[in-house]
């Protein structure tokens, strides 16, 4: 099953099911601070890549 199809069969009412138990799970004020360092890691993922594609420039502009 690809992502599309997993897409198609979520509707509005299991993914406000999702949200009730997400909130029931970690409580109103725990998600912001979830979310807060979710986002702090994907822009240290992001971050990270570009450095490696930056040094990888480097080193092909030098090569040649």
């Amino acid at each position: 099953m690809n992502l599309l199809n997993i897409l198609l069969v979520i509707g509005p009412m299991q993914i406000t099911l999702i949200v009730v138990v997400v909130l029931l799970l970690f409580g109103g004020k725990k998600i912001p601070e979830l979310m807060r360092g979710l986002g702090s890691g994907l822009k240290e993922f992001k971050d990270a890549s570009k450095g490696t594609s930056d040094e990888t420039k480097k080193v092909d502009d030098k090569k040649e």
